[in-house]
Formats: structure tokens, sequence, C-alpha cells
């Protein structure tokens, strides 16, 4: 197995972008698999190694990433140490992410020395990461097939309303509590703002129809975080999908952090085969 943690992708205009890869040492021809993580995750949460290390152990290069603005530092990628960046974070600088990093890979020696296909690059997104997912499959031609896990799907109805809404454009701030970490995690009103600005590319509904590749949606059945029926949306207007459900399990798949087991719960380890298996396909 090949592991690289850590790896620094700088740029002038921006943070810089934190990625891990992932191999194993004989297969050439491998398929690229780019991982984005969820609302308040990153790419060490819970049990996201031991997935990177599955989809290695099956023949491809897997690519998980932090978020720039996603609150964690170069020093400290875990966590929530830069609530500064968490609280200038938007929408549209999450999918310019996930383009630069699909950039890197394109043009990362790297990457190219692993034996990857470049012409199968595969993204998959869990919960707010896979609606980035959703709208860089519909925007970019480079990604071949598509995975959801626990995707939203739609950003518009999760701002808040009424006079929530007066409030934080009055303040100019509104926080939200991290349950695990018990950090008041700050949002800027600049968030909504970019959102209304750049709606057109990040209404995620409405970019939908413009995804033409292989797409698998996997669901928890008992989701509490982001209901089912999203998911059923989705299947319903992705025209080539396919919606899996996964019966008795929430919106990590029983997977916790920190997550100090070998093997992975029944439920995660259903979802990493039932991907792979996709994604193998010709």
């Amino acid at each position: 197995m090949i592991e690289y943690r850590n790896i620094v992708l700088e740029r002038d205009d921006n943070l810089p972008v934190l990625i891990d890869v992932f191999s194993d040492e004989g297969t050439d021809n491998k398929s690229v698999v780019i991982f984005s993580h969820g609302y308040k995750g990153y790419k060490d949460w819970g049990a996201w190694n031991q997935v990177a290390k599955e989809f290695a152990k099956a023949g491809f290069i897997f690519v998980k990433f932090n978020f720039s603005h996603n609150g964690g530092t170069i020093e400290n990628p875990i966590d929530f140490p830069d609530l500064e960046a968490f609280g200038k974070n938007t929408y549209s600088k999450e999918l310019n992410d996930l383009g630069f990093v699909i950039d890197e890979i394109v043009s990362n020696d790297l990457i190219s020395s692993l034996y990857a296909d470049l012409n199968r690059i595969y993204i998959i997104g869990h919960s707010r990461g896979g609606g980035i997912s959703l709208l860089k499959a519909a925007q970019d031609k480079r990604v071949k097939k598509l995975c959801t896990w626990a995707s939203v799907s739609d950003f518009e109805s999760r701002f808040p309303r009424g006079e929530d809404m007066k409030k934080w454009k009055e303040k100019g701030i509104m926080y939200v509590l991290n349950g695990r970490t018990k950090q008041e995690m700050p949002h800027y009103f600049q968030f909504y703002e970019d959102f209304v600005k750049n709606e057109k590319t990040l209404n995620i509904s409405g970019n939908l129809q413009s995804i033409n590749i292989p797409t698998l949606i996997i669901h928890g059945k008992d989701d509490k975080s982001v209901n089912f029926s999203e998911a059923e949306f989705l299947h319903e207007n992705i025209r080539n999908s396919e919606l899996i459900p996964i019966e008795n399990t929430e919106h990590t798949f029983d997977v916790v952090h920190p997550w100090n087991e070998v093997k992975l719960p029944k439920a995660m380890a259903a979802v990493v085969k039932l991907t792979i298996d996709f994604l193998s396909r010709m």
C-alpha cells in the first residue's frame, strides 16, 4: 500500500488545499477516485482512512482532501483551529476547490507516477460534499462517474428563513454549535450573498439535467440529517442514475469520530463495496 498524507497544494490566490493519496503498488491504468467530505467534516474524520485503503486495495487511486475553508490548517488538519476561515467559506469556494484538485491530479507527476488513467476520473461526495460533487459532475466533462453518499439535493433550503435570516443579515454573522467539539462555529453573511450572486451555478436542482454520466446514489433510510426523500429527488432527476437505500442506518452509515476499529461497520462496508462494484463496471 502506497500512502501519501497531507500533501500541500499551494496556490497564489487562495488558501492551500491539503490532500491524501492512497494506491496499491501493482496495478496499471488505475482509475482515480476523488472524495469530498461534508459540512463540519474533514478528510481524516471517522473511518475515511479505512475507506481510502479499501478503494486502494480494489485497484483505485483514492484521493481525499480538505476543503480550503473547512476550518482546518496545514499544521492541524483535524477539527477546526481556524474558525475565521470556516466563517468565510462558501459553496463557490468548495466547488472551486474540487476543480482545483482535479486540475492538480491531471497535471501532477505524483499521480501519473502511480499509473493513473486520467481518462477515468470519478468523484464521490458525502453529505454537503455530495452536493458539491453533483455540481462538479454537471459542469466538468473530465468527471466520468459520480457517487453520492447521503447527499443533499439542495443548498438554498438550508439557509435560515424569516426572522433568523433578518438577524443574520443585521449582525453579519451567525453561529452554529458543533455538538462534538462544543465550538461555536461562525458563518458570515457573505456565505448567503455568494450563493445569491452565483445561484445559477450553485443551484443543484437546476444542474441535475446536465449530469449525463453514470451516477450512483446511496442513502441511509433512517438518515435524520438529510432525509431519504432527497436521494429520491436526485434519482428522479438524474437520467442515468441508480438509487440504493441502506436499511437501518443514518447519515454516516454507523461511522463515528473517532473511529478506532480496524474494520468498517457493516453499513459503511456495504456502501464501499457497492461503490467499488459500480466504479469497476466498464
